[in-house]
């Protein structure tokens, strides 16, 4: 008794897909206006009487035929053609369900926050830092797709299930375990879980003093290698059996003092200074952690705060960590980093950044950066598939879509952009990066009261913070008030933006939005001299230029940047 209505709301879905209910109202309706217009015409066109019977006789045969040819057939837009059975719609949807899905790779694996059940909650630094440490080891493997430090920090306490993680992250294998450190003693467990049936594949305990903490973590990486029965070559092997700090209180400092680098605090940079200074203190001249004290000195001067000494300060220690280590990722990262930012240099600074990424493959923030560097001197596509590696290997950090925006934005594709600069805004609303993406994004879709609104209500005074500054000047921009102009362009701003491309540009926009050719072409000129190339962008797609495009100072300049990134060589 249950199944018959079952059926027959099948029979009725059927009947709906293929049309058929349409065709019999539509014949029905047909039929109907036949027989009255033949009943009508019948006398005064003296038609025998039979004529109507006829009528409704070959209505009546054609009823069934229409309703047979309705199931069997279809008429599409190409033509007519048999319909589909019910089967084939549903294999070709399910098929179709899965085409947008990334399809997960045989050898992935996310590892997980390292559990801290140290009697001490301060100690949490350290089962961070070991998380990191083994997912540093197993990126070096390069048959093995690791997720990235922040996508797996996220699930840190998280309440789902191994499956649950594995599926949002799109991987196989899922590591988890626990870190207790008392006074000297260590303790570390860790599990490899196969997510697919949720069986697991490896277990072990580790017991030892903080002295130990470097052989158990090769030892944990080693194990889960074995487990998957991966092939090192000699390469990777050496690389996970490398110790850039090969004290275990020196490593402690670096540690902690990276976090407080990461933070993006003006606050915490002394903290990790200290930290770093005394990292040194304890082992001896170091690259990783002369590169640390560099990219902590380069964060200062990238806040604005007294520039030059800061980056002298940051060159002089990434020319240490070189002299140690001329091969150090972290080193190429950060002068990369000084040369974009503050030298102008764009080219080098890729060439730098390129290096760093070949050293380190798979680390986001450099692919970010070097993405960023493609950006600027218009090869976009390679930017596009940097922010793609990003994603696939850094799932969850919004950062990643929020750079795939920018890459969007230097294609001219502004409305792709707006979303994913819109929803990093949300992250990270007192970020002055974000604060002035989103005042941009909006101008660039049209929508300049939206972006002065904004920038009035949320966006603080300048203080010591450019892109804070860029942004007040852009609110000033948009009210067309160039009498507040000049107030913001002090000497330090004006140094400051001249030594960087992508801020020359801005200011170059925001002049020819103002209709000041001259100024807006100066500024443009500044920017490409200092790297900015991106011929298609500015040529065609950046709308802020269209006041300066038939200037003749525009056409000279563009003709030199058309033949700077056709020629474009690191």
């Amino acid at each position: 008794m249950v199944q018959n209505p079952n059926k027959l709301s099948q029979l009725w879905s059927e009947l709906k897909r293929r049309k058929v209910i349409r065709v019999i109202i539509v014949y029905a309706a047909a039929g109907f206006a036949i027989i009255e217009f033949v009943d009508i015409v019948t006398e005064p066109l003296k038609l025998p009487e039979w004529a109507l019977a006829l009528v409704i006789v070959l209505v009546a045969i054609g009823f069934p035929l229409s309703v047979i040819l309705a199931w069997a057939y279809d008429i599409t837009p190409s033509g007519i053609e048999k319909t589909e059975p019910i089967e084939s719609v549903t294999e070709r949807k399910k098929v179709l369900s899965t085409i947008d899905k990334p399809v997960t790779q045989e050898k992935s694996i996310i590892v997980l926050p390292f559990e801290n059940i140290s009697p001490d909650p301060e100690q949490e630094y350290f089962s961070d830092g070991l998380t990191e440490e083994i997912i540093t080891d197993l990126s070096h493997v390069h048959d093995l797709l690791v997720i990235s430090r922040s996508s797996a920090m996220t699930f840190k306490g998280t309440k789902n299930t191994i499956r649950e993680i594995a599926e949002k992250v799109n991987v196989r294998y899922v590591l988890e375990g626990s870190v207790r450190k008392a006074a000297n003693n260590l303790r570390i467990t860790a599990q490899l879980i196969d997510a697919n049936n949720d069986s697991h594949l490896w277990a072990e305990k580790y017991s030892g003093t903080l002295d130990d903490v470097f052989d158990i973590q090769e030892k944990v990486s080693q194990s889960i290698v074995n487990a998957l029965k991966l092939k090192l070559s000699s390469e990777e092997k050496k690389k996970i059996n490398e110790r850039p700090i090969d004290n275990v209180l020196a490593y402690d400092c670096y540690l902690r003092a990276y976090r407080e680098i990461i933070s993006f605090s003006k606050d915490r940079l002394e903290h990790a200074l200290n930290l770093l200074h005394k990292g040194i203190d304890i082992i001896g001249e170091n690259a990783v952690i002369y590169a640390g004290i560099a990219f902590t000195y380069f964060q200062y001067a990238n806040f604005g705060i007294e520039q030059e000494k800061y980056i002298k300060k940051a060159e002089e220690f990434v020319t240490k960590a070189f002299t140690i280590d001329s091969e150090l990722a972290e080193a190429h990262f950060v002068l990369a980093c000084i040369n974009l930012t503050f030298h102008g240099k764009a080219h080098k600074a890729i060439g730098h950044f390129q290096r760093a990424h070949s050293i380190k493959p798979d680390d986001p923030e450099i692919m970010i950066w070097l993405g960023f560097g493609y950006d600027l001197v218009g090869r976009t596509d390679d930017a596009m598939s940097l922010s793609d590696r990003c994603i696939k290997i850094d799932p969850i950090n919004p950062l990643n879509y929020a750079m795939k925006g920018v890459n969007h934005f230097f294609q001219g594709r502004f409305d792709l952009a707006q979303n994913p600069l819109l929803e990093i805004y949300k992250i990270g609303p007192e970020s002055s990066m974000w604060q002035f993406w989103k005042s941009l994004i909006l101008l660039y879709n049209d929508c300049p009261d939206e972006s002065y609104d904004f920038i009035n209500e949320y966006v603080k005074e300048p203080g010591q913070d450019n892109i804070a500054q860029i942004t007040i000047f852009l609110k000033y921009v948009l009210k067309g008030d160039k009498n507040k102009l000049p107030l913001l362009l002090t000497p330090d701003f004006i140094k400051a933006a001249q030594r960087d491309c992508q801020i020359s540009w801005h200011m170059a926009t925001f002049y020819s939005y103002l209709d000041d050719k001259e100024q807006s072409i100066d500024w443009l000129e500044n920017a490409v001299d200092r790297g900015f190339i991106n011929y298609p962008f500015l040529s065609e797609h950046d709308k802020l230029l269209r006041n300066i495009r038939g200037e003749e100072r525009f056409k000279k300049l563009i003709e030199k940047v058309k033949h700077e990134w056709e020629n474009f060589e690191v």
